[in-house]
């Protein structure tokens, strides 16, 4: 068995308990948008360790100049996408955020894949996986169910 699915899991818990305790810095501080200035700061400090201690090369000045523009503009959706996470979740709960947060990364990323956007692997959209993609909003549904 890959090891890749066990650390997708992994990454997908890092997230929500992220979340939580970065929506509650937002509290605390009384203000979202410097709670998440705080946790991209610190991702940054930890992100720029680990790439100064593991041995990589670091990318030249043509290399960087080569890179299309559109792909920086990813951090500005990451700093959309997470400080609305963490506006939400005290206000939604963290269960509910990320049932919907999910949700719609994976209708998104079923239509990036079936395209192959942004020159990622083609994973043409099945009925299989639309099926999928049904019983994970009927899973958002019950899940939110009051």
């Amino acid at each position: 068995m890959s090891l890749l699915p066990v650390l997708a899991l992994l990454a997908g818990a890092a997230i929500a308990v992220q979340a939580g305790l970065n929506a509650q810095l937002g509290v605390q501080l009384r203000h979202v948008l410097l709670g998440t200035t705080i946790a991209f700061g610190v991702a940054a400090g930890v992100s720029l360790l680990a790439s100064l201690v593991l041995p990589r090369s670091w990318p030249g000045p043509d290399t960087l100049q080569a890179v299309p523009g559109h792909l920086w503009f990813g951090g500005a959706l990451s700093a959309l996408g997470v400080g609305l996470f963490y506006f939400l979740i005290p206000r939604m709960g963290v269960g509910p955020m990320m049932s919907f947060a999910l949700t719609g990364q994976l209708a998104v990323a079923l239509i990036v894949s079936h395209y192959g956007w942004f020159e990622l692997p083609v994973r043409p959209l099945t009925p299989l996986k639309l099926l999928g993609a049904v019983a994970l909003v009927a899973g958002v549904i019950l899940i939110n169910r009051e």
